[in-house]
């Protein structure tokens, strides 16, 4: 989730039961890794991940995260053995995100300690075109390591509904956006907060970014959609740089986290299609108890 998921929310989650991710930046050199993770790292927190996305990882910053965080995680590119040893040298366990089946059983093969697969519901990039319920089974049916279920999971009806299915657990994102501790802009969040079901869509509207030059498609709000096609001009917003201010296109796949300036109605509001469940901003360790606690009587109910 990049800077929407700054290291004291990933904290937060980690201190809370659940396993907090923060991203490597694009193209990070490993030294500077290095400075960042050993900045934001907590050893008495719980369990920590890095993530890296796009094909562009050196494994030099795979094996830096990996002597640092429990695990590594990998989405929106091929699995790949030599990154899966990288991090395993490091000490730490991979997990790897796809979105179809044969990506799955790529990903086991590959030395994945855990695979996650992500429906269509999910939020922001979206991998695939299988509707969550039947990947993961499909996926169940196939590898032999723990999976993980992400696309949509906003309540606890959401995760029983996963694992009883047999998942071994769920990665959540759209539900920590609107957290105490999340790094998106105050408009996005209040835009979460005003959706209600079916307000969200898959789209290429906002396909420029790194990701979308090989699957320009993302789930935003739909809100969005309509606000950046209203949008005249060549600027949407700005965002600080070094040099002063940077512009930022209509249509940028930037979220807009605190930092970012200008028409945030019109940005890339990323969300699940369970973005109705979230009705209000709580901190992330109660957002995490709600769902176990939620999950767990509901399960025990059943």
């Amino acid at each position: 989730m990049g800077l929407i998921s700054p290291s004291g929310l990933a904290l937060a989650v980690a201190r809370a039961g659940g396993v907090g991710t923060v991203s490597a930046p694009l193209g990070v050199q490993p030294q500077e890794l290095a400075a960042q993770l050993d900045s934001w790292m907590d050893a008495g927190a719980g369990a920590l991940a890095v993530n890296f996305i796009t094909e562009q990882i050196d494994p030099e910053a795979v094996a830096v995260a990996g002597a640092r965080a429990r695990m590594v995680d990998f989405f929106w590119s091929a699995p790949h053995a030599k990154l899966v040893d990288a991090a395993h040298e490091g000490g730490a366990l991979v997990n790897w995100q796809v979105g179809s089946l044969p990506d799955a059983v790529l990903a086991a093969e590959a030395g994945a300690d855990v695979v996650t697969v992500q429906g269509r519901e999910a939020g922001g990039h979206v991998r695939g075109d299988t509707p969550l319920l039947p990947l993961l089974t499909a996926v169940l049916r196939a590898v032999d390591v723990p999976v993980l279920a992400a696309g949509g999971i906003a309540e606890p009806r959401a995760l029983a509904a996963v694992l009883a299915a047999g998942a071994a657990g769920a990665r959540i994102g759209t539900r920590f956006i609107a957290t105490s501790e999340s790094g998106a802009h105050p408009e996005y969040v209040l835009a979460l907060l005003a959706a209600g079901p079916e307000g969200t869509e898959i789209t290429d509207g906002f396909a420029d970014c790194p990701m979308c030059a090989t699957l320009p498609r993302a789930r935003v709000l739909r809100s969005a959609i309509a606000a950046v096609a209203a949008v005249a001009g060549d600027v949407v917003g700005t965002l600080p740089s070094g040099d002063g201010e940077q512009p930022i296109p209509p249509r940028a796949g930037l979220p807009p986290h605190k930092q970012v300036n200008g028409r945030i109605d019109a940005m890339a509001l990323y969300a699940g299609s369970g973005v109705e469940h979230v009705t209000a901003v709580r901190p992330a360790a109660e957002v995490v108890r709600e769902l176990a606690e939620g999950a767990e009587a509901l399960l025990r109910a059943w």
